[in-house]
């Protein structure tokens, strides 16, 4: 599945609120952050906190542009946590962190503008 980070792509098909209910998007905690030399595009490795229910996940995360390492750890971000673990390079990604494209394509995460516990579900 080929996901566009075109701002001008066109929507995407209409699914129905049950489809929707089918991706588990949930708000975790970083804990901490590693550079990953060997990832093809630049990236992070990152430990998230999902809370008791998920528990500590890790995330490989294209936001070399917008984040400086020491900045991550105790920002909250949104990820999907019901996709398969992916391998990335020598990693096992657990998770998918989100983000918006900024106006040339690089990641920005998503945030809460306020703290929430974490493991809580997007809705």
């Amino acid at each position: 599945m080929h996901v566009s980070h075109d701002v001008d792509a066109e929507p995407a098909a209409e699914i129905s609120f049950d489809q929707f209910l089918t991706v588990d998007i949930r708000v975790g905690t970083i804990v901490a952050a590693e550079s990953f030399p060997q990832a093809r595009k630049p990236a992070y490795k990152l430990t998230i906190d999902f809370g008791p229910a998920i528990g500590i996940k890790r995330s490989s995360a294209q936001i070399t542009e917008h984040y400086a390492l020491e900045d991550l750890p105790g920002r909250q971000v949104a990820a999907v946590v019901n996709f398969p673990p992916r391998q990335i390079g020598p990693m096992m990604s657990e998770v998918l962190t989100l983000g918006f494209p900024d106006a040339d394509g690089k990641v920005v995460l998503i945030s809460p503008s306020v703290a929430v516990p974490n493991g809580g579900r997007l809705f």
